[in-house]
């Protein structure tokens, strides 16, 4: 892991607000809201599988099976 993913996730989040900026000021809050619930699916996709890698590496180190 390393800092990459925290810039990744960062870069979601600032596009997604730019995003949603711009369809609030034309008046398309609804298409606004889909655009965040998509970047929240996004960002959370990532962490899953950040979290899964995780305890990979906990049931590894211990030898759990």
């Amino acid at each position: 892991m390393s800092v990459d993913i925290i810039f990744k996730i960062a870069a979601i989040g600032i596009l997604v607000a730019v995003i949603c900026q711009i369809l609030k000021k034309s008046d398309r809050e609804d298409i606004a809201t889909l655009v965040g619930l998509t970047g929240l699916v996004i960002v959370l996709s990532i962490v899953i599988s950040l979290i899964a890698e995780l305890f990979q590496s906990v049931k590894d180190i211990f030898t759990l099976y």
